[in-house]
């Protein structure tokens, strides 16, 4: 198994299984980082428009010298503009200097009120008087958004939509047979050992819908890279463990979007090989000792997203 590993989506089009996260990276961390991965030999560059770094992003993908075609590039819907994903796509696309993205999510299953904003910015988490996300559950659901993003396929400036944060029941509501919409291409979503998401995964794979994991590597809150069976694992392969929890998601069948902004980390990170069986099993079952655990998980009031 190489780094130029690719999984199939269901448009026909192929999308690399190893790909730079960019959450969290300033403007000069996600310009750095984004060259230092092409030119490491990268090909998969996941952003979003609520990362606020997609002008940066875009202008390393422009001036790394790699032909846009070989370039999978991904951002995301913001929860602010559900209700008009078309400008929000435009507006990406304009922030990134690009024609079209290869792959456009729907950020999460859930749209924001945009009444109290006043300077423009839906790049922002809008809040009700008592400090809790403003959750536009009024005459809107992310059932409406997936039939409008419908549309952006047809207009060429994306190649495939999928979703991002969807669980089971989510994923259900918009794979009813008689609304004869698309079925996602990818939905994106946080795996890791101490969240397996072995069933998600599972029922994605059945509707032919690929699953990319975002912190593969837990969260700087986690004590994965300095775990002693993960590091016995990696002393068996001669690798780090980073490498390790990388290619466990690989094994698994799924892309792994590592996030760094350290040229040698982003070097080390693309380095893949086939872990055993008894390997991957071991990895996996790590949250029957240690606990399950989810690190991204915003209060999104009434709306509960991982049900």
């Amino acid at each position: 198994m190489s780094s130029q590993t690719v999984l199939k989506l269901n448009t026909g089009a192929t999308i690399p299984a190893v790909g730079l996260g960019t959450w969290d990276s300033s403007d000069e961390e996600a310009y750095n980082s984004v060259i230092a991965a092409l030119k490491t030999g990268y090909r998969h560059i996941d952003t979003a428009a609520m990362y606020r770094n997609e002008v940066p992003v875009g202008k390393a993908i422009n001036e790394s010298g790699v032909p846009r075609s070989e370039i999978f590039v991904t951002t995301k819907l913001w929860s602010t503009q559900h209700r008009n994903p078309e400008a929000a796509l435009n507006a990406s696309l304009e922030r990134m200097g690009l024609d079209y993205v290869d792959l456009y999510l729907m950020h999460w299953p859930v749209a924001l009120k945009t009444d109290a904003i006043k300077d423009g910015n839906f790049l922002t988490v809008p809040e009700t008087f008592d400090g809790k996300r403003s959750v536009d559950l009024d005459d809107w659901d992310f059932v409406k958004t997936w039939e409008l993003m419908q549309k952006l396929v047809q207009s060429g400036k994306v190649k495939a939509i999928g979703v991002s944060n969807f669980s089971i029941n989510n994923l259900k509501d918009i794979l009813k047979p008689e609304l004869k919409f698309i079925v996602p291409a990818v939905n994106q979503i946080e795996i890791h050992p101490q969240l397996p998401q072995e069933e998600l995964i599972e029922f994605c794979h059945s509707k032919g819908i690929v699953v990319e994991a975002y912190c593969p590597l837990g969260s700087s809150k986690s004590s994965l890279l300095s775990d002693p069976e993960i590091s016995k694992i990696a002393e068996k392969y001669q690798a780090e463990p980073a490498q390790v929890l990388i290619n466990w998601g690989i094994a698994r069948g799924y892309c792994v979007l590592p996030k760094s902004s350290n040229p040698k980390r982003i070097e080390s990170n693309f380095k893949t090989f086939t872990l055993s069986p008894e390997d991957t099993q071991a990895i996996s079952a790590f949250h029957e000792k240690y606990g399950v655990h989810r690190y991204v998980d915003p209060n999104w009031g009434e709306f509960k997203a991982f049900v």
